[in-house]
């Protein structure tokens, strides 16, 4: 076990577990518990709320299994990767201060709050906790493999064993701390990713000779690692594009992310968090998919692309430096984990227990259900990720596709068309759940493309059609949201 590498790591872990006890101290304070247990009390600033949205959309599958698909697929998967550029300008440019004056206005904690005032149904919030526990348990399960699986990588320790040290690492301050525990350890994980891979990324060039050695080195072993078809020439066109919905345009309806558009405290913290996000999160992928580029002329043989950025690491950083870097990875894992934690607890809680169950319960009870619900919720997790596949990318795009394919036009629909209603939400919702599980299990990559296009497009033909088409049944309804 080296404890130059693991030493930096363990303190990384000191440090964010007391952020979780300061932020602590504000949940016991606050007024409502729900407003800052969810929400940090809707007070963000712009350069917290921009690396609370990098870090929780940077997750396992950025820092891991990104780089281990690019270390299989070449500088085409580094191209691909790239559509995430605008993720953050999307997200708080569709949304934006519509999103926050309604979602304050009534006075929403989550999404599915906002869907329930917006549509005035109770099966729309029924289905809309039904998609988001299901897929979010999915996405969840991809970083609990991500954060065994780099602590397995650094300790030598039996991946089960590097499990159950993770799950603690974060349950620990999740439960006690709640959304501005998550937030402002963000802020500092993102910054170390920031700088993280840009160390690994020169590192990594220095140790193959320069880039125009490493580029030889790679057309040498195979010409297509250098062209943007991938390895097997499979990154065709039109599945590349795909991916400008996928991890692009898409991930405004990512529960997870929307949230943090409620979240910020005004219009000037919302514009400075644009520029931020937009810039860091090119930052950060470019860096990333190309050290996994890199790398394979350096350490070739690699079989488990989910080991590549920890091995590279401790190959061509020395040990001190490479336990610096590596609370990257560590940081964008047990970031995204906490948001799915706090979104799926809040899913639990707000949505369906406080709606539909015991609206009266008091301050006291709803603080101990939610600590509860999110304890149960990380061992529910802990059993899912026993036996990882080899890549959990894909864990990972299969949860997001299946939320934007449940969540994209209820939500944007909802926000800027009147005559959106309940109907057409259920409908959309059931349509792209459907079709997305169809051509994911039947029909995968439709006319070339990822299956969350296809079933976005099918999706929004039902919430159009159904939503015009019983305008008279729903009347009244919408138009009070505009």
């Amino acid at each position: 076990m080296n404890w130059q590498v693991i030493l930096p790591l363990l303190l990384f872990l000191v440090i964010v577990f007391f952020v979780g006890i300061w932020a602590a101290r504000h949940v016991k304070s606050s007024d409502s518990f729900l407003q800052e247990y969810f929400l940090g009390g809707r007070s963000l600033g712009g350069f917290v709320l921009a690396m609370t949205l990098v870090s929780t959309y940077g997750s396992a599958s950025s820092f891991l299994s990104g780089p281990g698909a690019a270390y299989n697929q070449g500088l085409g998967w580094v191209l691909l990767s790239m559509t995430q550029v605008a993720t953050g300008y999307f997200v708080l440019m569709i949304l934006g201060k519509k999103f926050a004056i309604i979602t304050r206005k009534y006075n929403a904690v989550t999404i599915v709050d906002f869907l329930k005032e917006r549509y005035q149904s109770k099966w729309v919030v029924i289905l809309s906790s039904i998609s988001i526990i299901i897929f979010l348990f999915s996405a969840m399960s991809a970083q609990w493999i991500g954060g065994g699986r780099l602590i397995q990588s650094l300790t030598g320790l039996p991946y089960i064993t590097a499990l159950f040290i993770f799950t603690a690492s974060v349950l620990i301050y999740v439960i006690i701390g709640g959304f501005r525990a998550v937030a402002i350890t963000d802020t500092i994980q993102g910054s170390v990713m920031f700088i993280g891979t840009l160390i690994l990324l020169v590192g990594v060039i220095i140790a193959g000779g320069g880039v125009p050695a490493i580029i030889s080195d790679l057309a040498a072993e195979n010409q297509n690692l250098i062209t943007p078809f991938g390895a097997n020439a499979d990154l065709t066109p039109q599945y590349v594009s795909s991916f400008w919905v996928l991890v692009g345009v898409g991930v405004v309806a990512l529960p997870q992310i929307a949230v943090r558009a409620m979240s910020y405290k005004n219009s000037r913290s919302l514009h400075r968090a644009i520029v931020i996000s937009t810039f860091v999160v090119g930052f950060i992928m470019l860096n990333m998919h190309l050290i996994g580029v890199f790398a394979r002329p350096i350490l070739p043989g690699i079989e488990v692309g989910d080991t590549v950025m920890p091995l590279i690491s401790m190959e061509v950083l020395p040990p001190w430096l490479a336990g610096i870097v590596l609370a990257a990875p560590m940081a964008a894992i047990m970031s995204t984990v906490n948001a799915l934690l706090i979104l799926v607890s809040s899913t639990v809680v707000k949505d369906v227990y406080i709606n539909y169950i015991n609206p009266k319960v008091s301050e006291s009870g709803i603080r101990r259900l939610s600590m509860s619900v999110t304890t149960i919720l990380g061992v529910i997790v802990v059993l899912m990720s026993l036996n990882p596949p080899d890549l959990i990318i894909w864990l990972n795009l299969f949860s997001m596709g299946g939320l934007e394919a449940a969540f994209i036009w209820p939500i944007i629909g909802g926000l800027y068309w009147s005559k959106g209603n309940k109907y057409g939400s259920i409908a959309s919702s059931v349509v792209g759940i459907v079709f997305y599980f169809i051509f994911e299990t039947y029909y995968p990559q439709p006319f070339g493309m990822h299956s969350v296009v296809a079933s976005i497009v099918l999706a929004f033909i039902a919430y159009v059609s159904v939503s015009l088409s019983t305008q008279k049944k729903d009347s009244g309804l919408s138009n009070s949201f505009n």
